[in-house]
């Protein structure tokens, strides 16, 4: 029994307040009290922290996937998941078709990054896991756009991707009518000169033997409805280009990626001549998913 001044009993707690609580209930408010303070400094982050995206590159014509080697590694060694396409170099919608197959492979957000023609490849993919467009100076072409038809000399001049620089050849293609198409490339005597002039002729030479011919239909081909009107999406200007000229780059950067543009002073093989700047351009792309 409680003394006569209101002691508390075994069975209670007298608080500084004066309200009398059960021992029980002090035990569990302090074990409530500890578990938020431990889970709040070490679960919650961690649950709220979207995860890193998996950057998938993309090459153009007059290339393959070396050409990003140390863009990739730069991105690896920040703690990316960076993947390379084999782009076919067939036509927009065909190679989209194949790049949508390998990002049917991966789990999670993914960035895509598209250099040159590669930006018309993924400019027509729609895939609800991208969360990021980056185009490194490529082509971002509307819908019912084409190549070919953006390359205009009169509004945008100083494209030297023209014969003789430029020639063709037959090759087998199973995606062609009889199995055959008509291909373009680069003749090796102007390859540096046009695609790579800001590398060492042994490195452009290099790149050169790397080279892949491109079906000149794909430069003929409308694209479909461009992913960058819904996908957010970064644009890296090429300033000494001789492919795309600088002047279009701007334009379709303006359009597809207004206030998420910047430039680098490269030829148009800018992520071979400046890694560091374009794995700069898709890592920040690639952050701002994580917000």
């Amino acid at each position: 029994m409680s003394s006569s001044h209101g002691s508390p009993t075994r069975s209670e707690t007298r608080t500084r307040t004066g309200v009398r609580r059960h021992p029980l209930a002090v035990r569990t408010v302090a074990v409530i009290t500890f578990l938020v303070a431990v889970l709040g400094l070490t679960v919650a982050p961690d649950a709220m922290a979207a995860p890193k995206p998996t950057i998938v590159l993309v090459h153009g014509a007059f290339t393959d996937a070396s050409g990003w080697r140390d863009v990739k590694a730069d991105l690896s060694g920040q703690g990316y998941a960076v993947q390379t396409f084999d782009n076919p170099l067939r036509g927009p919608a065909y190679d989209a078709a194949a790049l949508q197959k390998k990002l049917g492979t991966i789990r999670g957000p993914i960035v895509l990054v598209g250099h040159s023609y590669g930006g018309s490849v993924i400019t027509d993919v729609h895939d609800r896991d991208v969360v990021a467009n980056v185009y490194i100076a490529a082509f971002a072409p509307a819908q019912g756009e084409f190549a070919l038809g953006l390359l205009d000399p009169i509004r945008y001049p100083g494209s030297r991707l023209l014969p003789p620089a430029l020639q063709v050849k037959p090759v087998v293609d199973p995606s062609g009518p009889g199995g055959r198409n008509l291909d373009g490339y680069i003749a090796q005597p102007y390859f540096r000169d046009i695609f790579a002039q800001d590398l060492s002729p042994a490195k452009a030479a290099q790149l050169y033997s790397h080279q892949k011919s491109v079906a000149l239909a794909a430069n003929l081909e409308p694209s479909g409805p461009p992913s960058w009107r819904t996908v957010p999406s970064w644009y890296l200007v090429s300033r000494q280009d001789r492919v795309i000229p600088p002047a279009l780059q701007r334009f379709l950067a303006k359009r597809a990626a207004p206030g998420r543009t910047s430039e680098v002073n490269a030829a148009h093989a800018s992520p071979v001549s400046q890694p560091g700047a374009v794995a700069a351009v898709i890592e920040k792309a690639a952050r701002a998913t994580q917000r």
